[in-house]
């Protein structure tokens, strides 16, 4: 082994000891995306696979953490959303099912919750928007953390992630294992991460293209095209409206759901609706359309979630081949940083 991989295995040692796995590089729970298939062949090819439960029920998460478990050995976790109604029953799932990672996402988790998990033998992960909530969370039980910068995909905050980086990891590193997310698409700025102190990353929008991903021939296709400028957040048209902003490639839903947000708050100022009503037609103007773009192909009236990253997927590939790629790409960096002469 040359000396610029044993260094990139050193950097990220606290990271695969904490996942189990042979490269630190964790992927993005993604709904509809993050499914048996694609979670199985991240951890299969080193990494580690993370199934996204979104609004399933505890039956059908039961179903697919057994279904993925027949497809690897390999350690894989579950991401759960902390305000789903039947929360405590997932935590459950999870422990009967022997899940060794539980990734909290979605809000700040209660207390309860993390107990819970790790008396059933997980370690949990959670998400931390800023340098307090993440002391919070290591405070009530948090056994690592992920920092998302607003260049992901899917729900995402304001702040860029080699920001909250330069926040965040100076002041919790050196207490739990911390992963950073979001914009992350080639293996150098996963060396500078790693030498800011985080031990590891995760990736998203990279895989969602990998040959074992489910996803709709056209929503690959539609993540080809693209570039960085095409992943835009959701636009918001009135304050007093509020949209949780999600990036996403813009199309014809997204041009559509301004026009929407100015005919329902018309409607509100002409007394037609009352406000509560108002933002609940805005909010509901999404529901089904990731489904819509993912599974069933149809990528101009969908939501076709992804990171700025984005322009970095050119092609459908093996995820062992996307892992294998990011390594080979942080060990260069390494490489071209040594003393001439020094063993490679």
């Amino acid at each position: 082994m040359g000396a610029a991989r044993m260094n990139l295995d050193r950097l990220w040692r606290r990271g695969r000891d904490f996942l189990g796995t042979d490269v630190a590089i964790m992927g993005g729970a993604m709904s509809w995306v993050s499914e048996r298939h694609l979670v199985a062949a991240i951890s299969n090819a080193g990494g580690f696979g993370v199934l996204a439960c979104g609004s399933m029920s505890p039956e059908q998460l039961s179903a697919e953490i057994e279904a993925t478990q027949i497809l690897t050995a390999k350690p894989f976790g579950v991401n759960l959303i902390t305000m789903h109604p039947k929360l405590a029953d997932l935590i459950e799932v999870c422990g009967r099912l022997q899940v060794g990672h539980v990734v909290l996402a979605g809000g700040l988790p209660q207390a309860a919750s993390i107990t819970r998990a790790k008396e059933l033998g997980a370690r949990v992960v959670c998400f931390a928007p800023t340098a307090a909530f993440a002391k919070k969370l290591i405070r009530i039980g948090a056994d690592a953390l992920v920092i998302e910068g607003t260049e992901a995909g899917g729900h995402i905050g304001p702040v860029a992630t080699s920001v909250l980086a330069q926040e965040i990891l100076p002041e919790v590193a050196a207490d739990v294992p911390v992963f950073v997310a979001g914009g992350i698409g080639r293996g150098e700025v996963i060396v500078s991460y790693l030498e800011m102190g985080a031990v590891g990353v995760q990736l998203g929008t990279r895989f969602v293209c990998a040959t074992e991903s489910i996803a709709h021939a056209n929503f690959k296709q539609a993540f080809i095209r693209a570039n960085a400028r095409d992943a835009m957040p959701s636009a918001q048209v009135d304050p007093n409206f509020p949209v949780i902003p999600v990036r996403a490639l813009t199309n014809a839903a997204s041009r559509r759901f301004i026009e929407f947000q100015h005919e329902v708050i018309g409607r509100f100022r002409q007394g037609a609706l009352d406000q509560k009503a108002a933002q609940l037609e805005i909010e509901h103007y999404w529901a089904g359309a990731l489904r819509r773009a993912v599974i069933e192909g149809d990528v101009e009236n969908g939501s076709v979630m992804a990171g700025q990253s984005v322009g970095m997927v050119t092609r459908e590939q093996p995820t062992a081949e996307i892992i294998n790629e990011l390594v080979e790409q942080a060990v260069r960096a390494l490489r071209d940083r040594e003393p001439a002469g020094a063993p490679v």
